[in-house]
C-alpha cells in the first residue's frame, strides 16, 4: 500500500522529523498559553454590505456570551484575536470589535491581502490602517512610544513566498514589517501550501534578505536565557501528522473549522507538537471565523464551547496551568519564558 504525503511536504517534512527526534514528552506542571488568531474577513467571497454586517453581528452577540461561560486556570475568560483585513475596513465593524476588547474578551490585530502593488502601496496601506486603528478605534497598543501590531499575511504569501510571486511581490516584506512596528508574525503554519516554512513547531527570529523571498524559512530559536533578536519574531501554530481518527494520516495545523473541530486527540496532539520554551507550551490556533460555515460551527453548534472544555480538562489531567491570551499577550509570555 502506498501512502502519499500532503502536498509540499518536502518543505516541512525534514524540519518536522528533526523536531520530532529532538522532542521530549510534554512537561507536566508547566503553563500552556493558548491564543486564537482568526483570519477574520467579513467580506469573504464579496457579499453585500448587509451580509457582512450580519456576520459581524453574529460574533458580537455570541462570542462574549461563550467567553463568559469559560475560564482558564486563573479564572480568566478565553481571549480571541480578530485579525482584520485592511482592505475590508469599515468603521462600524471595528467599533464593534473595539467594544468586545473593552469587555475583556477580544483583541484586534492586522491582516492584509496584497498582490504586487509595490512597496510604497504596501507601506501606505499598512501605516494608514495602523494609525486608524489607534486613533479612531483605540486599538493596538504602544511600545516605546510607537504603535505595534501582530500580523497575518493574506493567502499565506509572507515575504513573497509563492513561486509565482502572486499575493505579495515584496522580497523585503519582513524588513518593512519590522519598520512598521510588527511585534510578531502569526501566519504559519500554512500546511500543504507552497508558502509553508521549513522551520516548524519553533518560535524563532528571522533576519531578512531583502533581495530574496522566504527569509522566514530559517532563523534563531528562542530558548530559556536566549531571547534572540532579528527583524521579525515568528510564532507559529502546531504542525505535524495526525495518526488517529481515520485510516490514513492527515496534517494537523491548528485550524478550527467546520470540517475539523476540536477533539480530545487533537488537543493532545497540540500539546505534543506546539512550540515550547523550557516548560512553557505555546499553542496558536487559527480559523476563518467570519465565514458562515465556520461561524455556525464555532458559535452556534458548540465548537468553541467544546474547545475550551477540552483544553481545561486536558491541561488539568496533565497538571498544567492553562492560560488564555491574545496574540499580543502571547508575545509577552514568550519574552518572559526566554528571560528577555
Amino acid at each position: 500500500m502506498n501512502i502519499s504525503l500532503p502536498r509540499h511536504a518536502q518543505l516541512w517534512l525534514p524540519g518536522y522529523i528533526r523536531n520530532r527526534l529532538a522532542a521530549k514528552p510534554a512537561p507536566r506542571g508547566g503553563r500552556v498559553w493558548v491564543a486564537i488568531a482568526d483570519h477574520w474577513e467579513p467580506f469573504w467571497a464579496h457579499p453585500s454590505d448587509e451580509t457582512a454586517a450580519q456576520r459581524v453581528a453574529l460574533w458580537v452577540k455570541h462570542w462574549p456570551e461563550i467567553a463568559r461561560r469559560h475560564a482558564d486556570s486563573t479564572g480568566r475568560a478565553p481571549q480571541y484575536t480578530f485579525y482584520y483585513p485592511q482592505e475590508e475596513y469599515r468603521p462600524q465593524f471595528l467599533d464593534a470589535l473595539a467594544e468586545m476588547k473593552r469587555a475583556g474578551v477580544a483583541d484586534v490585530d492586522v491582516h492584509i491581502h496584497h498582490d504586487g502593488e509595490g512597496q510604497q502601496n504596501f507601506v501606505d496601506r499598512m501605516s494608514g490602517f495602523i494609525e486608524t486603528l489607534v486613533t479612531r478605534h483605540g486599538l493596538l497598543r504602544l511600545s516605546n512610544g510607537r504603535p505595534v501590531f501582530g500580523f497575518i499575511h493574506g493567502n499565506w504569501a509572507l515575504d513573497n513566498s509563492r513561486s509565482d510571486g502572486r499575493w505579495c511581490g515584496l522580497n523585503n516584506e519582513i524588513t518593512l514589517l519590522r519598520e512598521l512596528g510588527c511585534y510578531a508574525d502569526f501566519t504559519m503554519p500554512s500546511g500543504n501550501s507552497s508558502t509553508q516554512s521549513r522551520t516548524v513547531n519553533t518560535i524563532y527570529w528571522v533576519c531578512d534578505d531583502p533581495e530574496k523571498p522566504r527569509s522566514y524559512d530559517y532563523g534563531v530559536t528562542v530558548k530559556p536565557g536566549a531571547p534572540g533578536a532579528g527583524d521579525l519574531l515568528m510564532i507559529p501554530g502546531p504542525l505535524g501528522l495526525r495518526w488517529a481518527e481515520r485510516f490514513l494520516p492527515r496534517l494537523e495545523t491548528g485550524e478550527i473549522a467546520c470540517y475539523d473541530l476540536p477533539t480530545p486527540y487533537r488537543v493532545e496532539r497540540w500539546l505534543d507538537l506546539a512550540p515550547r520554551i523550557g516548560s512553557e507550551i505555546f499553542i496558536k490556533l487559527y480559523t476563518h471565523g467570519a465565514q458562515e460555515r465556520h461561524s455556525s460551527a464555532l458559535l452556534l453548534q458548540g465548537g468553541l464551547e467544546r474547545l475550551f472544555s477540552l483544553l481545561l480538562e486536558t491541561c488539568g489531567r496533565h497538571n498544567q496551568q492553562l492560560r488564555y491570551v491574545s496574540t499580543w499577550e502571547m508575545r509577552q509570555a514568550v519574552d518572559a519564558a526566554a528571560g528577555g
